[in-house]
């Protein structure tokens, strides 16, 4: 019981610290990340609507409320772009 227990536990583990897409996302799944509530998804969700992100920088421009400092927390607690965690020396000279 205490193995079945554990791998349970392993596997909660697992799949908590799994990336979140966010050109794939769903509400849900937005919504898990740490520093995202349910405003700022929406405002994600509405500017995919335009396109998928390019990149950090693109969602940045796009996407009110989300600078340099809250794109490193979000990037912190799973939240990826195309599979690219946030990198505060490539989108910051990126962003106007």
């Amino acid at each position: 019981m205490l193995k079945y227990l554990m791998a349970c536990w392993c596997c909660a583990l697992c799949v908590s610290a799994m990336a979140v897409e966010i050109n794939s996302a769903n509400e849900a799944e937005l919504d898990s990340v740490k520093g995202l509530g349910p405003s700022s998804t929406a405002r994600i969700l509405k500017a995919r609507e335009a396109g998928p992100f390019k990149d950090w920088a693109d969602l940045m421009k796009r996407v009110k409320g989300i600078k340099p400092a809250s794109a490193e927390k979000l990037s912190a607690g799973g939240l990826t772009v195309n599979q690219q965690p946030y990198d505060s020396n490539g989108a910051e000279s990126k962003t106007p």
